[in-house]
């Protein structure tokens, strides 16, 4: 089940198969069970409100961490992986498979219904 966007956001895609992300690619070390990540903006007002819900939701699953990637300073992983608006929210498993996307601000039990996919 994709993350479902508020009226005016646009859903971008579900499952991405393909590659891996990893510490390396994200700057921070993936949840043991998935990882929420986050694309932002420095001036990005749905980011904040986004950043707040995929940390309540990592801090209620164990084994969950949120990782927030800054859009501007990571232009060649923007670019690798098609990222177009932030914030943009990657769902991965446990191998840092993509197994969930979606841009612009979730709702929280969309976020904990995507996470299920990852777990």
């Amino acid at each position: 089940m994709p993350i479902r966007l508020r009226r005016g956001e646009r859903r971008v895609r579900g499952d991405e198969g393909g590659g891996r992300l990893g510490a390396a690619e994200l700057g921070a070390e993936p949840g043991e069970r998935a990882s929420l990540v986050q694309f932002s903006s420095a001036f990005c007002q749905p980011c904040r409100a986004t950043r707040r819900i995929l940390a309540e939701v990592a801090g209620m699953v164990e084994g969950v961490a949120h990782i927030e990637v800054d859009a501007e300073r990571n232009l060649d992983l923007v670019r690798a992986l098609g990222i177009e608006t932030t914030p943009t929210v990657l769902v991965l498993d446990a191998g840092g498979r993509i197994v969930r996307r979606a841009a612009g601000m979730p709702r929280k039990a969309d976020v904990i219904a995507a996470l299920g996919a990852a777990v």
